[in-house]
């Protein structure tokens, strides 16, 4: 241990001696011009060592150096540290810089902001960050920023990403790995190709002058961009529990042994109550469904946050007896509730997101940040969601939907995707009965039904006040003028998993008028108004993530005395983006009728495709606006 502390030292002495020559950095009229371009910041010099002694001792270092340009610009500073009962800081301290360079303050460990980690709906935690809290007076201005940090949970090794958002240009970034372990260390590079870094070994990497990027609409996210080497000791310790990680396989037999088998015990009054609660059926996914339910009814969500709980379920005895948990403790008393009934299930890691993120399938590291329970059954895969005592069975929607998640089995970790919704599943159907008077006011009975991700976007509503309600429809509708919400109502048909809204409004003047004219627009309550952002050049591919569909048709009743004098009678879309189609016609008693359908697919595009899809929803937002003429007697 002294040799492997030798060696240490000696790398923390050519890591701060190293810096001597970089006094150029802390002059902010010094960064490159070129730099400055789409940048709120720039990291000026970077570098982190991580010294591995054991399976259950890591060492951190860091050294920042980040010249601030504007107020956008403070988020990027990253001087802070989280650390708990296993995770130690040995050394913090933040020095200001003026614009030219000279030091005009300095801020050790004690000066440092300190707060709990996690949020205050946490029951809970020892997790605690500590952060630098400056507000300058001048811009710009530089930070340098050191750290010494003393990790004995060594399953978290920290990732690299130089650039770590949106407009911060990095000057000179640096992460390596010193191994005085006989362990093996894995790693996985990614996006290296399009970016200026250097690879001295698998475990050393350079960066110099990466550009800032600028956001831009519809990307795919920034760390599907950005280099990043991410890491993972093939054995490594969690709160005192040692853990092996060559592959998933090894990494779910792990927790399925060491943090899941022996917390699933519940009390007999429970067993005894799912059991009785489905005695009258054989079929499993309806024993699902009733255990599901009971599980939502008895208990709530409270976030836990200690120690190794942070990946450990509360145990299943105390969740019944308590009433809640966290999606750990909740999904781990579902599986045992459903263990009582014959209804077998897995525990599964997910990233919890309303952007698609996937558990990386070619790189087992710990990862994810929620949990949810995956049932079996007949060669289908039911997802549920724990933490949530209104989510029908098996809705995944907007959450965990659509992406790879790691199942959690006896034998070992499986990589699995979760339910794709597809247009057709993602629905929003909208009818409305429409009468227009001679003045041009309109008055309506709207109906609304959605499936799928759609009903995902208007289930919320159902958690509003009745003052909220109303303004989400003024706000929904807000190109019409006038507007008065008389009345609404909600059916919420958990197993259809259908949401249906019916609405009654009323609007003055909806209808210009033109001498004797009505100029009226007949998709009243379905428009697309927004056209995607131009650029005169895209720089980033787009992601469209998820596909769905409308279908429209409202009927308008024209009163005695006014006649049709001009119509179009429809037009249609069709691209690789989605369609579109609407259509006008006459049918009897004085009646219009317009129909309109629009659909958007999913899908990975080139920055190429970027145009024409910005064309493709521009011109449906101009056919939304159809005018038809009337004319008054």
């Amino acid at each position: 241990m002294r040799i492997k502390s030798l060696v240490t030292y000696f790398i923390l002495i050519v890591f701060a001696t190293s810096y001597s020559q970089k006094d150029v950095y802390y002059n902010a009229n010094t960064v490159p011009i070129e730099l400055k371009v789409k940048a709120n910041a720039v990291v000026r010099y970077d570098k982190q060592i991580i010294t591995i002694n054991d399976f259950d001792d890591v060492f951190v270092s860091t050294k920042r150096i980040v010249t601030v340009l504007n107020e956008y610009g403070n988020r990027h500073q990253n001087a802070f540290e989280a650390y708990d009962n296993n995770t130690k800081i040995k050394k913090m301290e933040a020095k200001i810089y003026n614009e030219s360079g000279q030091e005009i303050k300095k801020v050790k460990l004690r000066d440092f902001n300190d707060e709990s980690a996690v949020s205050g709906g946490t029951l809970y935690s020892d997790s605690r960050v500590k952060y630098l809290n400056y507000t300058p007076v001048k811009y710009p201005y530089t930070v340098e920023y050191t750290s010494e940090v003393q990790m004995r949970s060594t399953a978290f090794i920290p990732k690299w990403y130089p650039i770590d958002g949106y407009y911060v240009s990095v000057e000179e970034s640096e992460y390596q790995i010193v191994n005085n372990s006989d362990i093996s260390i894995r790693t996985k590079p990614q996006n290296f190709e399009n970016f200026n870094i250097e690879a001295l070994s698998d475990y050393h990497v350079k960066a110099k002058n990466l550009a800032g990027i600028k956001y831009e609409v519809y990307n795919p996210g920034i760390t599907n961009i950005v280099p990043s080497l991410k890491s993972a000791l093939t054995v490594f310790n969690m709160e005192g529990v040692k853990g092996e990680n060559n592959n998933w396989e090894d990494f779910g037999k792990w927790m399925y042994n060491k943090l899941i088998t022996g917390t699933d015990a519940i009390p007999q009054t429970a067993i005894d109550e799912v059991k009785a609660l489905t005695a009258n059926t054989t079929n499993a996914i309806q024993k699902a469904k009733q255990v599901y339910q009971y599980m939502q009814d008895k208990t709530r969500y409270i976030s836990v946050q200690v120690g190794i709980g942070g990946w450990k379920p509360m145990d299943a005895m105390d969740v019944d007896k308590l009433g809640y948990s966290d999606c750990k403790g909740l999904t781990n008393y579902t599986k045992a509730l459903l263990e009582a009934v014959g209804v077998p299930s897995y525990y599964t890691v997910v990233w919890g997101d309303n952007d698609l993120k996937n558990i990386d399938k070619e790189f087992s590291v710990t990862e994810g940040n929620h949990v949810i329970l995956c049932v079996p059954i007949n060669d289908e895969n039911i997802f549920l969601e724990c933490t949530s005592q209104t989510v029908p069975f098996g809705f995944t929607a907007g959450f965990t939907d659509d992406r790879d998640v790691l199942l959690i089995t006896p034998e070992g970790g499986k990589i699995v995707h979760t339910k794709v919704y597809e247009a057709e599943d993602s629905e929003q159907i909208t009818n409305a009965v429409i009468d227009i008077s001679k003045t041009g006011d309109i008055s309506a009975n709207i109906n609304i039904k959605t499936t799928g991700y759609q009903y995902n976007l208007h289930e919320e509503l159902l958690r509003k006040s009745p003052r909220d309600q109303k303004l989400h429809y003024k706000e929904y509708w807000d190109y019409i003028n006038n507007l008065d919400v008389s009345s609404f109502d909600f059916k919420n048909d958990k197993d259809k998993v259908v949401l249906t809204e019916t609405i009654k409004v009323k609007a003055n003047n909806y209808a210009s008028k033109s001498g004797s004219r009505l100029i009226l627009m007949p998709n009243m309550f379905n428009r697309i108004t927004n056209i995607p952002t131009r650029y005169e050049k895209r720089n980033l591919g787009f992601k469209l993530q998820r596909a769905y569909q409308d279908k429209d048709e409202f009927v308008i009743t024209i009163p005695e005395g006014i006649k049709l004098e001009a119509m179009s009678k429809g037009e249609s879309i069709e691209s690789k983006f989605g369609s579109y189609k609407y259509k006008l016609e006459e049918i009897e008693g004085n009646k219009l009728k317009y129909t309109r359908f629009y659909k958007m697919n999913k899908g990975d595009f080139s920055k190429e495709d970027y145009n024409a899809f910005r064309d493709f929803r521009k011109r449906v937002v101009k056919l939304d606006k159809t005018k038809i003429v009337l004319k008054i007697d």
